[in-house]
């Protein structure tokens, strides 16, 4: 396993680049992916990074390093990709909602397109037919993952297209000669339950006599990242074990080969992300110590958003009496990132980092109060490189018209 990044290091990134700092550790990201490898091992796989976890172009590439291949949710993210380098069969774009004109974009960029809407898919078999294929994301009415804000799966999920329009999707598929080569789902994130992988596999299975062209099933992401202390995450090795078994069934049974791919983006990058903030004040109160620090939601929104649980460390007094304080930032908004939080006694100048803030943490990131946003620094075979600068005021006034 990668040696975390230690605290010494992490102090002197602080007092090099300044806080708030995202910093990113490039061995772990590579060590997640060789683990997913590893689990399927022999399968016919292909891996796609959700890069809405983090589209920063610097870890774009070092993703198209390790060989992994990329999932986008935009058109702008697609076109990130392509400028990070990734060819163009190497990139997956699923719509959600979007305008027709958008994924006619996505086609003239030569990528693998997925549609969630009956509408859109309609448009696009009558604009291209057979001649360019698709995939559809169906909707297979199952609750997973541990939040329903970020559960997509299930029956009142706006994503996808509903298993009970299949009859409406083959009667368009045939009036318009669709190549479907594709079925997707994405049931949602934080899924530690591997059986709810195959769940969706069975549901895919049962329609593949249905699309005699196909030849992938997608079953996008969601991989469980533990947070808390105690947590397990997904069972990869038993995830890949299961599906290898499963594909090799159908195979035998039907005689079809189909390939299978993953949308792994929290499982790829969470873990190497460290979030180093400075406290400003500690402010007693009557029911608690509030250690305010130089951020707030506008950097990291997620545990207002989620109510998401980042382990906090205090690099700087590591060995200090435990104290139990209210961790908050400096927005003018309620911005708790943990309550009654037991941490080594906090000192008005220490350094706070917050792990597991390599996905959706800089990602969700605004100009809220009009405060900058970090800087953001990649460590790779040990040296440090800055790959965004922190923002200073033009940042703010850019695209303002005066």
């Amino acid at each position: 396993m990668a040696a975390a990044i230690s605290h010494e290091q992490l102090i002197a990134l602080a007092n090099e680049f300044g806080t708030p700092l995202y910093v990113y550790h490039a061995d772990r990201i590579q060590e997640q992916y060789h683990k997913l490898l590893s689990a399927f091992e022999g399968a016919d796989v292909r891996f796609f990074y959700a890069a809405k976890a983090l589209t920063n172009i610097n870890i774009l590439r070092y993703i198209k390093e390790t060989g992994c291949q990329v999932d986008c949710s935009s058109v702008n993210e697609a076109k990130l990709a392509l400028h990070a380098g990734f060819a163009p069969e190497h990139i997956l774009y699923t719509s959600n909602n979007v305008s027709f004109d958008e994924i006619c974009e996505a086609q003239s960029l030569g990528i693998h397109i997925n549609i969630d809407s009956l509408s859109n898919l309609r448009k696009f078999g009558q604009k291209f037919g057979h001649a360019y294929p698709v995939g559809i994301r169906l909707r297979p009415n199952i609750m997973a993952g541990g939040n329903l804000k970020i559960s997509t799966g299930h029956a009142d999920s706006k994503f996808g297209i509903p298993l009970e329009n299949l009859q409406e999707v083959l009667e368009l598929v045939k009036e318009t000669n669709l190549f479907i080569r594709t079925l997707h789902i994405h049931t949602g994130s934080e899924i530690k339950d591997v059986d709810i992988f195959i769940k969706g596999l069975d549901v895919l299975f049962d329609l593949v006599p249905r699309f005699p062209e196909l030849e992938v099933i997608d079953l996008g992401g969601g991989f469980k990242v533990p947070y808390q202390p105690g947590e397990e995450g997904t069972d990869i090795p038993a995830l890949g074990k299961k599906i290898k078994e499963a594909f090799t069934v159908f195979r035998e049974k039907t005689g079809r080969h189909l390939q299978v791919w993953f949308e792994p983006g929290k499982y790829m990058v969470s873990e190497c992300g460290y979030f180093i903030t400075k406290v400003n004040v500690l402010k007693p109160a009557v029911n608690a110590v509030f250690a305010g620090v130089d951020s707030g939601l506008n950097h990291l929104i997620r545990p207002m958003f989620y109510g998401s649980y980042h382990v906090i460390e205090n690099i700087s007094n590591p060995q200090g009496a435990p104290r139990v304080y209210n961790v908050v930032g400096n927005i003018c908004e309620t911005d708790t990132f943990a309550e009654n939080r037991t941490l080594p006694e906090v000192r008005e100048g220490d350094y706070l980092v917050f792990l597991n803030a390599g996905a959706y943490c800089f990602e969700m990131s605004s100009h809220y109060n009009s405060r900058f946003k970090p800087a953001e620094v990649l460590v790779k075979d040990g040296n440090a490189k800055l790959i965004r600068k922190r923002d200073e005021l033009s940042d703010l006034l850019r695209g303002q018209m005066e």
